[in-house]
């Protein structure tokens, strides 16, 4: 049991302002594997004290970028030597398969680092442009203390899209990670203080949602970044736009992935299995909406079925598991209820149902359903498990529709043999992120959504873009 009674605030393992804690249970064994403290908004207040105080008197913003870039190579560095002791830990504490955990949940984030590393060394502060009566310099200065809120399905790949180009950009950062998951920020606290990140710059509360609030609205607080539901997405917009504070949201999807009639199935179920149930299907970029041809539906059903039935589900730490347990017994619960919920709209149950594929741990059976129309809730919600809907289309402009009539824009793809047409399909569906016969996100393009999956982009220069002010200074002769 990893049992951790302070704090990292300030550069320093502190004891907490009360005593409530944090039990961290492992979804596989239901068993307490970790304790952390509950933090308080007293100690909020505190880290974003000791934030503020960094960026406004320490060394940190007032490093050039290529200085900072070197801080976090070093972070890099040691990220890279202990990157599969961060994968188990995620695997132990939210039940993320292994295979996963050493495929994105750690390598991901290290990609992040060495990509804002790279850009760093080159970035400059300030570049001149010709103005009306004289040169006009652009600064670029840091935005200033900015308050991080990260869920639990992916935990440090979402803490280093913010983590990663704040440092570069000079911000300090209250980090808030979910009370599911506060075990891996805990060992990213060590890291820092090993790689030389001064004091003050990254605070770490775990908490709940109200303590969360507490955070996003605190006046200290120059930026919030937050990655997380829909719901609590529309609550921390409101929250920033009465406060006119900065903000970036990363928030839900509902990605449907096309499948056109000249896909070879074989191959596309071979990455679409990764595409629409990697994490356990806990991810907002899940391709869980298969869309395919009435001339070929009954065919894709048979093949998606197919595919997930392959999928070992078991105990996460075992790397012949292709799908494990969900985080909590809530969430359980969640995507048991859209199961009965999909079936009681009349769509047909292929595969899986409401039998448990496991009598201990937070398991639910991988479940596909065709018969599956796009006004269903089970197409339009976003049930953040492995269930997924096959819906028919009629040609290929009502494929584009159908993907299209979302509330959601955050992913999709499309499966085809003619790559050159799967781009045209891409540059038709309004989401953020497309993949042609294939789903992934790289360092540098830029990640985010349209519509209700959010607001501002992460990764790439553009993820740099939103922790930067940007200063126009004129001058005479």
């Amino acid at each position: 049991m990893r049992q951790h009674d302070t704090l990292f605030i300030g550069g320093e393992w502190v004891a907490p302002a009360g005593t409530g804690t944090i039990d961290v249970i492992s979804p596989h064994t239901e068993e307490i594997v970790g304790r952390v403290p509950d933090s308080t908004a007293a100690d909020v207040d505190r880290a974003v004290a000791s934030a503020r105080e960094a960026f406004d008197h320490g060394p940190w913003p007032r490093m050039t970028f290529a200085e900072r870039a070197e801080v976090i190579a070093r972070l890099a560095a040691i990220y890279n030597e202990r990157q599969s002791e961060m994968a188990q830990l995620i695997t132990e504490e939210m039940g993320s398969p292994i295979t996963f955990s050493n495929l994105a949940q750690a390598p991901q984030p290290l990609e992040m680092l060495n990509f804002y590393a790279e850009l760093g060394r080159t970035f400059e502060q300030e570049e001149q442009r010709p103005g009306l009566f004289g040169p006009v310099t652009v600064r670029r200065e840091p935005v200033g203390v900015v308050a991080a809120v990260v869920p639990w399905n992916v935990p440090q790949f979402v803490t280093m899209t913010k983590l990663a180009p704040a440092l570069l950009a000079g911000c300090t950062v209250v980090l808030k990670p979910a009370p599911e998951t506060p075990l891996d920020a805990y060992l990213l606290a060590e890291w820092v203080v090993e790689a030389g990140v001064p004091a003050g710059v990254l605070n770490i509360v775990p908490a709940g949602r109200e303590v969360g609030e507490h955070l996003v609205s605190h006046p200290g607080v120059d930026k919030v970044a937050f990655t997380g539901s829909t719901a609590a997405g529309r609550r921390i917009a409101s929250i920033c736009g009465e406060q006119l504070k900065r903000v970036s949201l990363e928030l839900g999807g509902k990605s449907a992935a096309i499948i056109l009639d000249d896909a070879d199935l074989a191959s596309s179920m071979g990455f679409l299995s990764l595409a629409s149930l990697m994490n356990n299907g806990q991810a907002c970029v899940a391709q869980t909406r298969i869309l395919a041809s009435r001339n070929r539906y009954d065919e894709v059903v048979d093949a998606v079925a197919g595919m997930v039935a392959a999928q070992q589900v078991g105990d996460p730490a075992d790397p012949t598991t292709g799908i494990g347990p969900l985080v909590a017994k809530r969430q359980q619960e969640r995507v048991e209820g859209y199961i009965r919920i999909g079936m009681d709209e009349g769509a047909k149950v292929v595969l899986g149902g409401l039998d448990r594929p496991q009598d201990r741990g937070w398991y639910v059976a991988p479940t596909v359903f065709s018969g599956v129309t796009n006004d269903m809730r089970i197409a339009r919600e976003e049930i953040f498990g492995p269930v997924l809907a096959v819906i028919p289309y009629e040609d290929e402009a009502d494929a584009v529709r159908i993907a299209n009539d979302s509330d959601y824009g955050l992913a999709g793809t499309v499966w085809t043999a003619d790559t050159e047409h799967g781009m045209d399909i891409a540059r038709q569906v309004r989401t953020g992120t497309y993949g042609v016969n294939c789903y992934m996100l790289g360092a540098n393009t830029p990640f985010g959504g349209y519509k209700s999956s959010g607001i501002g982009r992460e990764l790439g220069p553009e993820g740099l873009s939103g922790y930067l002010e940007y200063k126009s200074i004129a001058r005479l002769g």
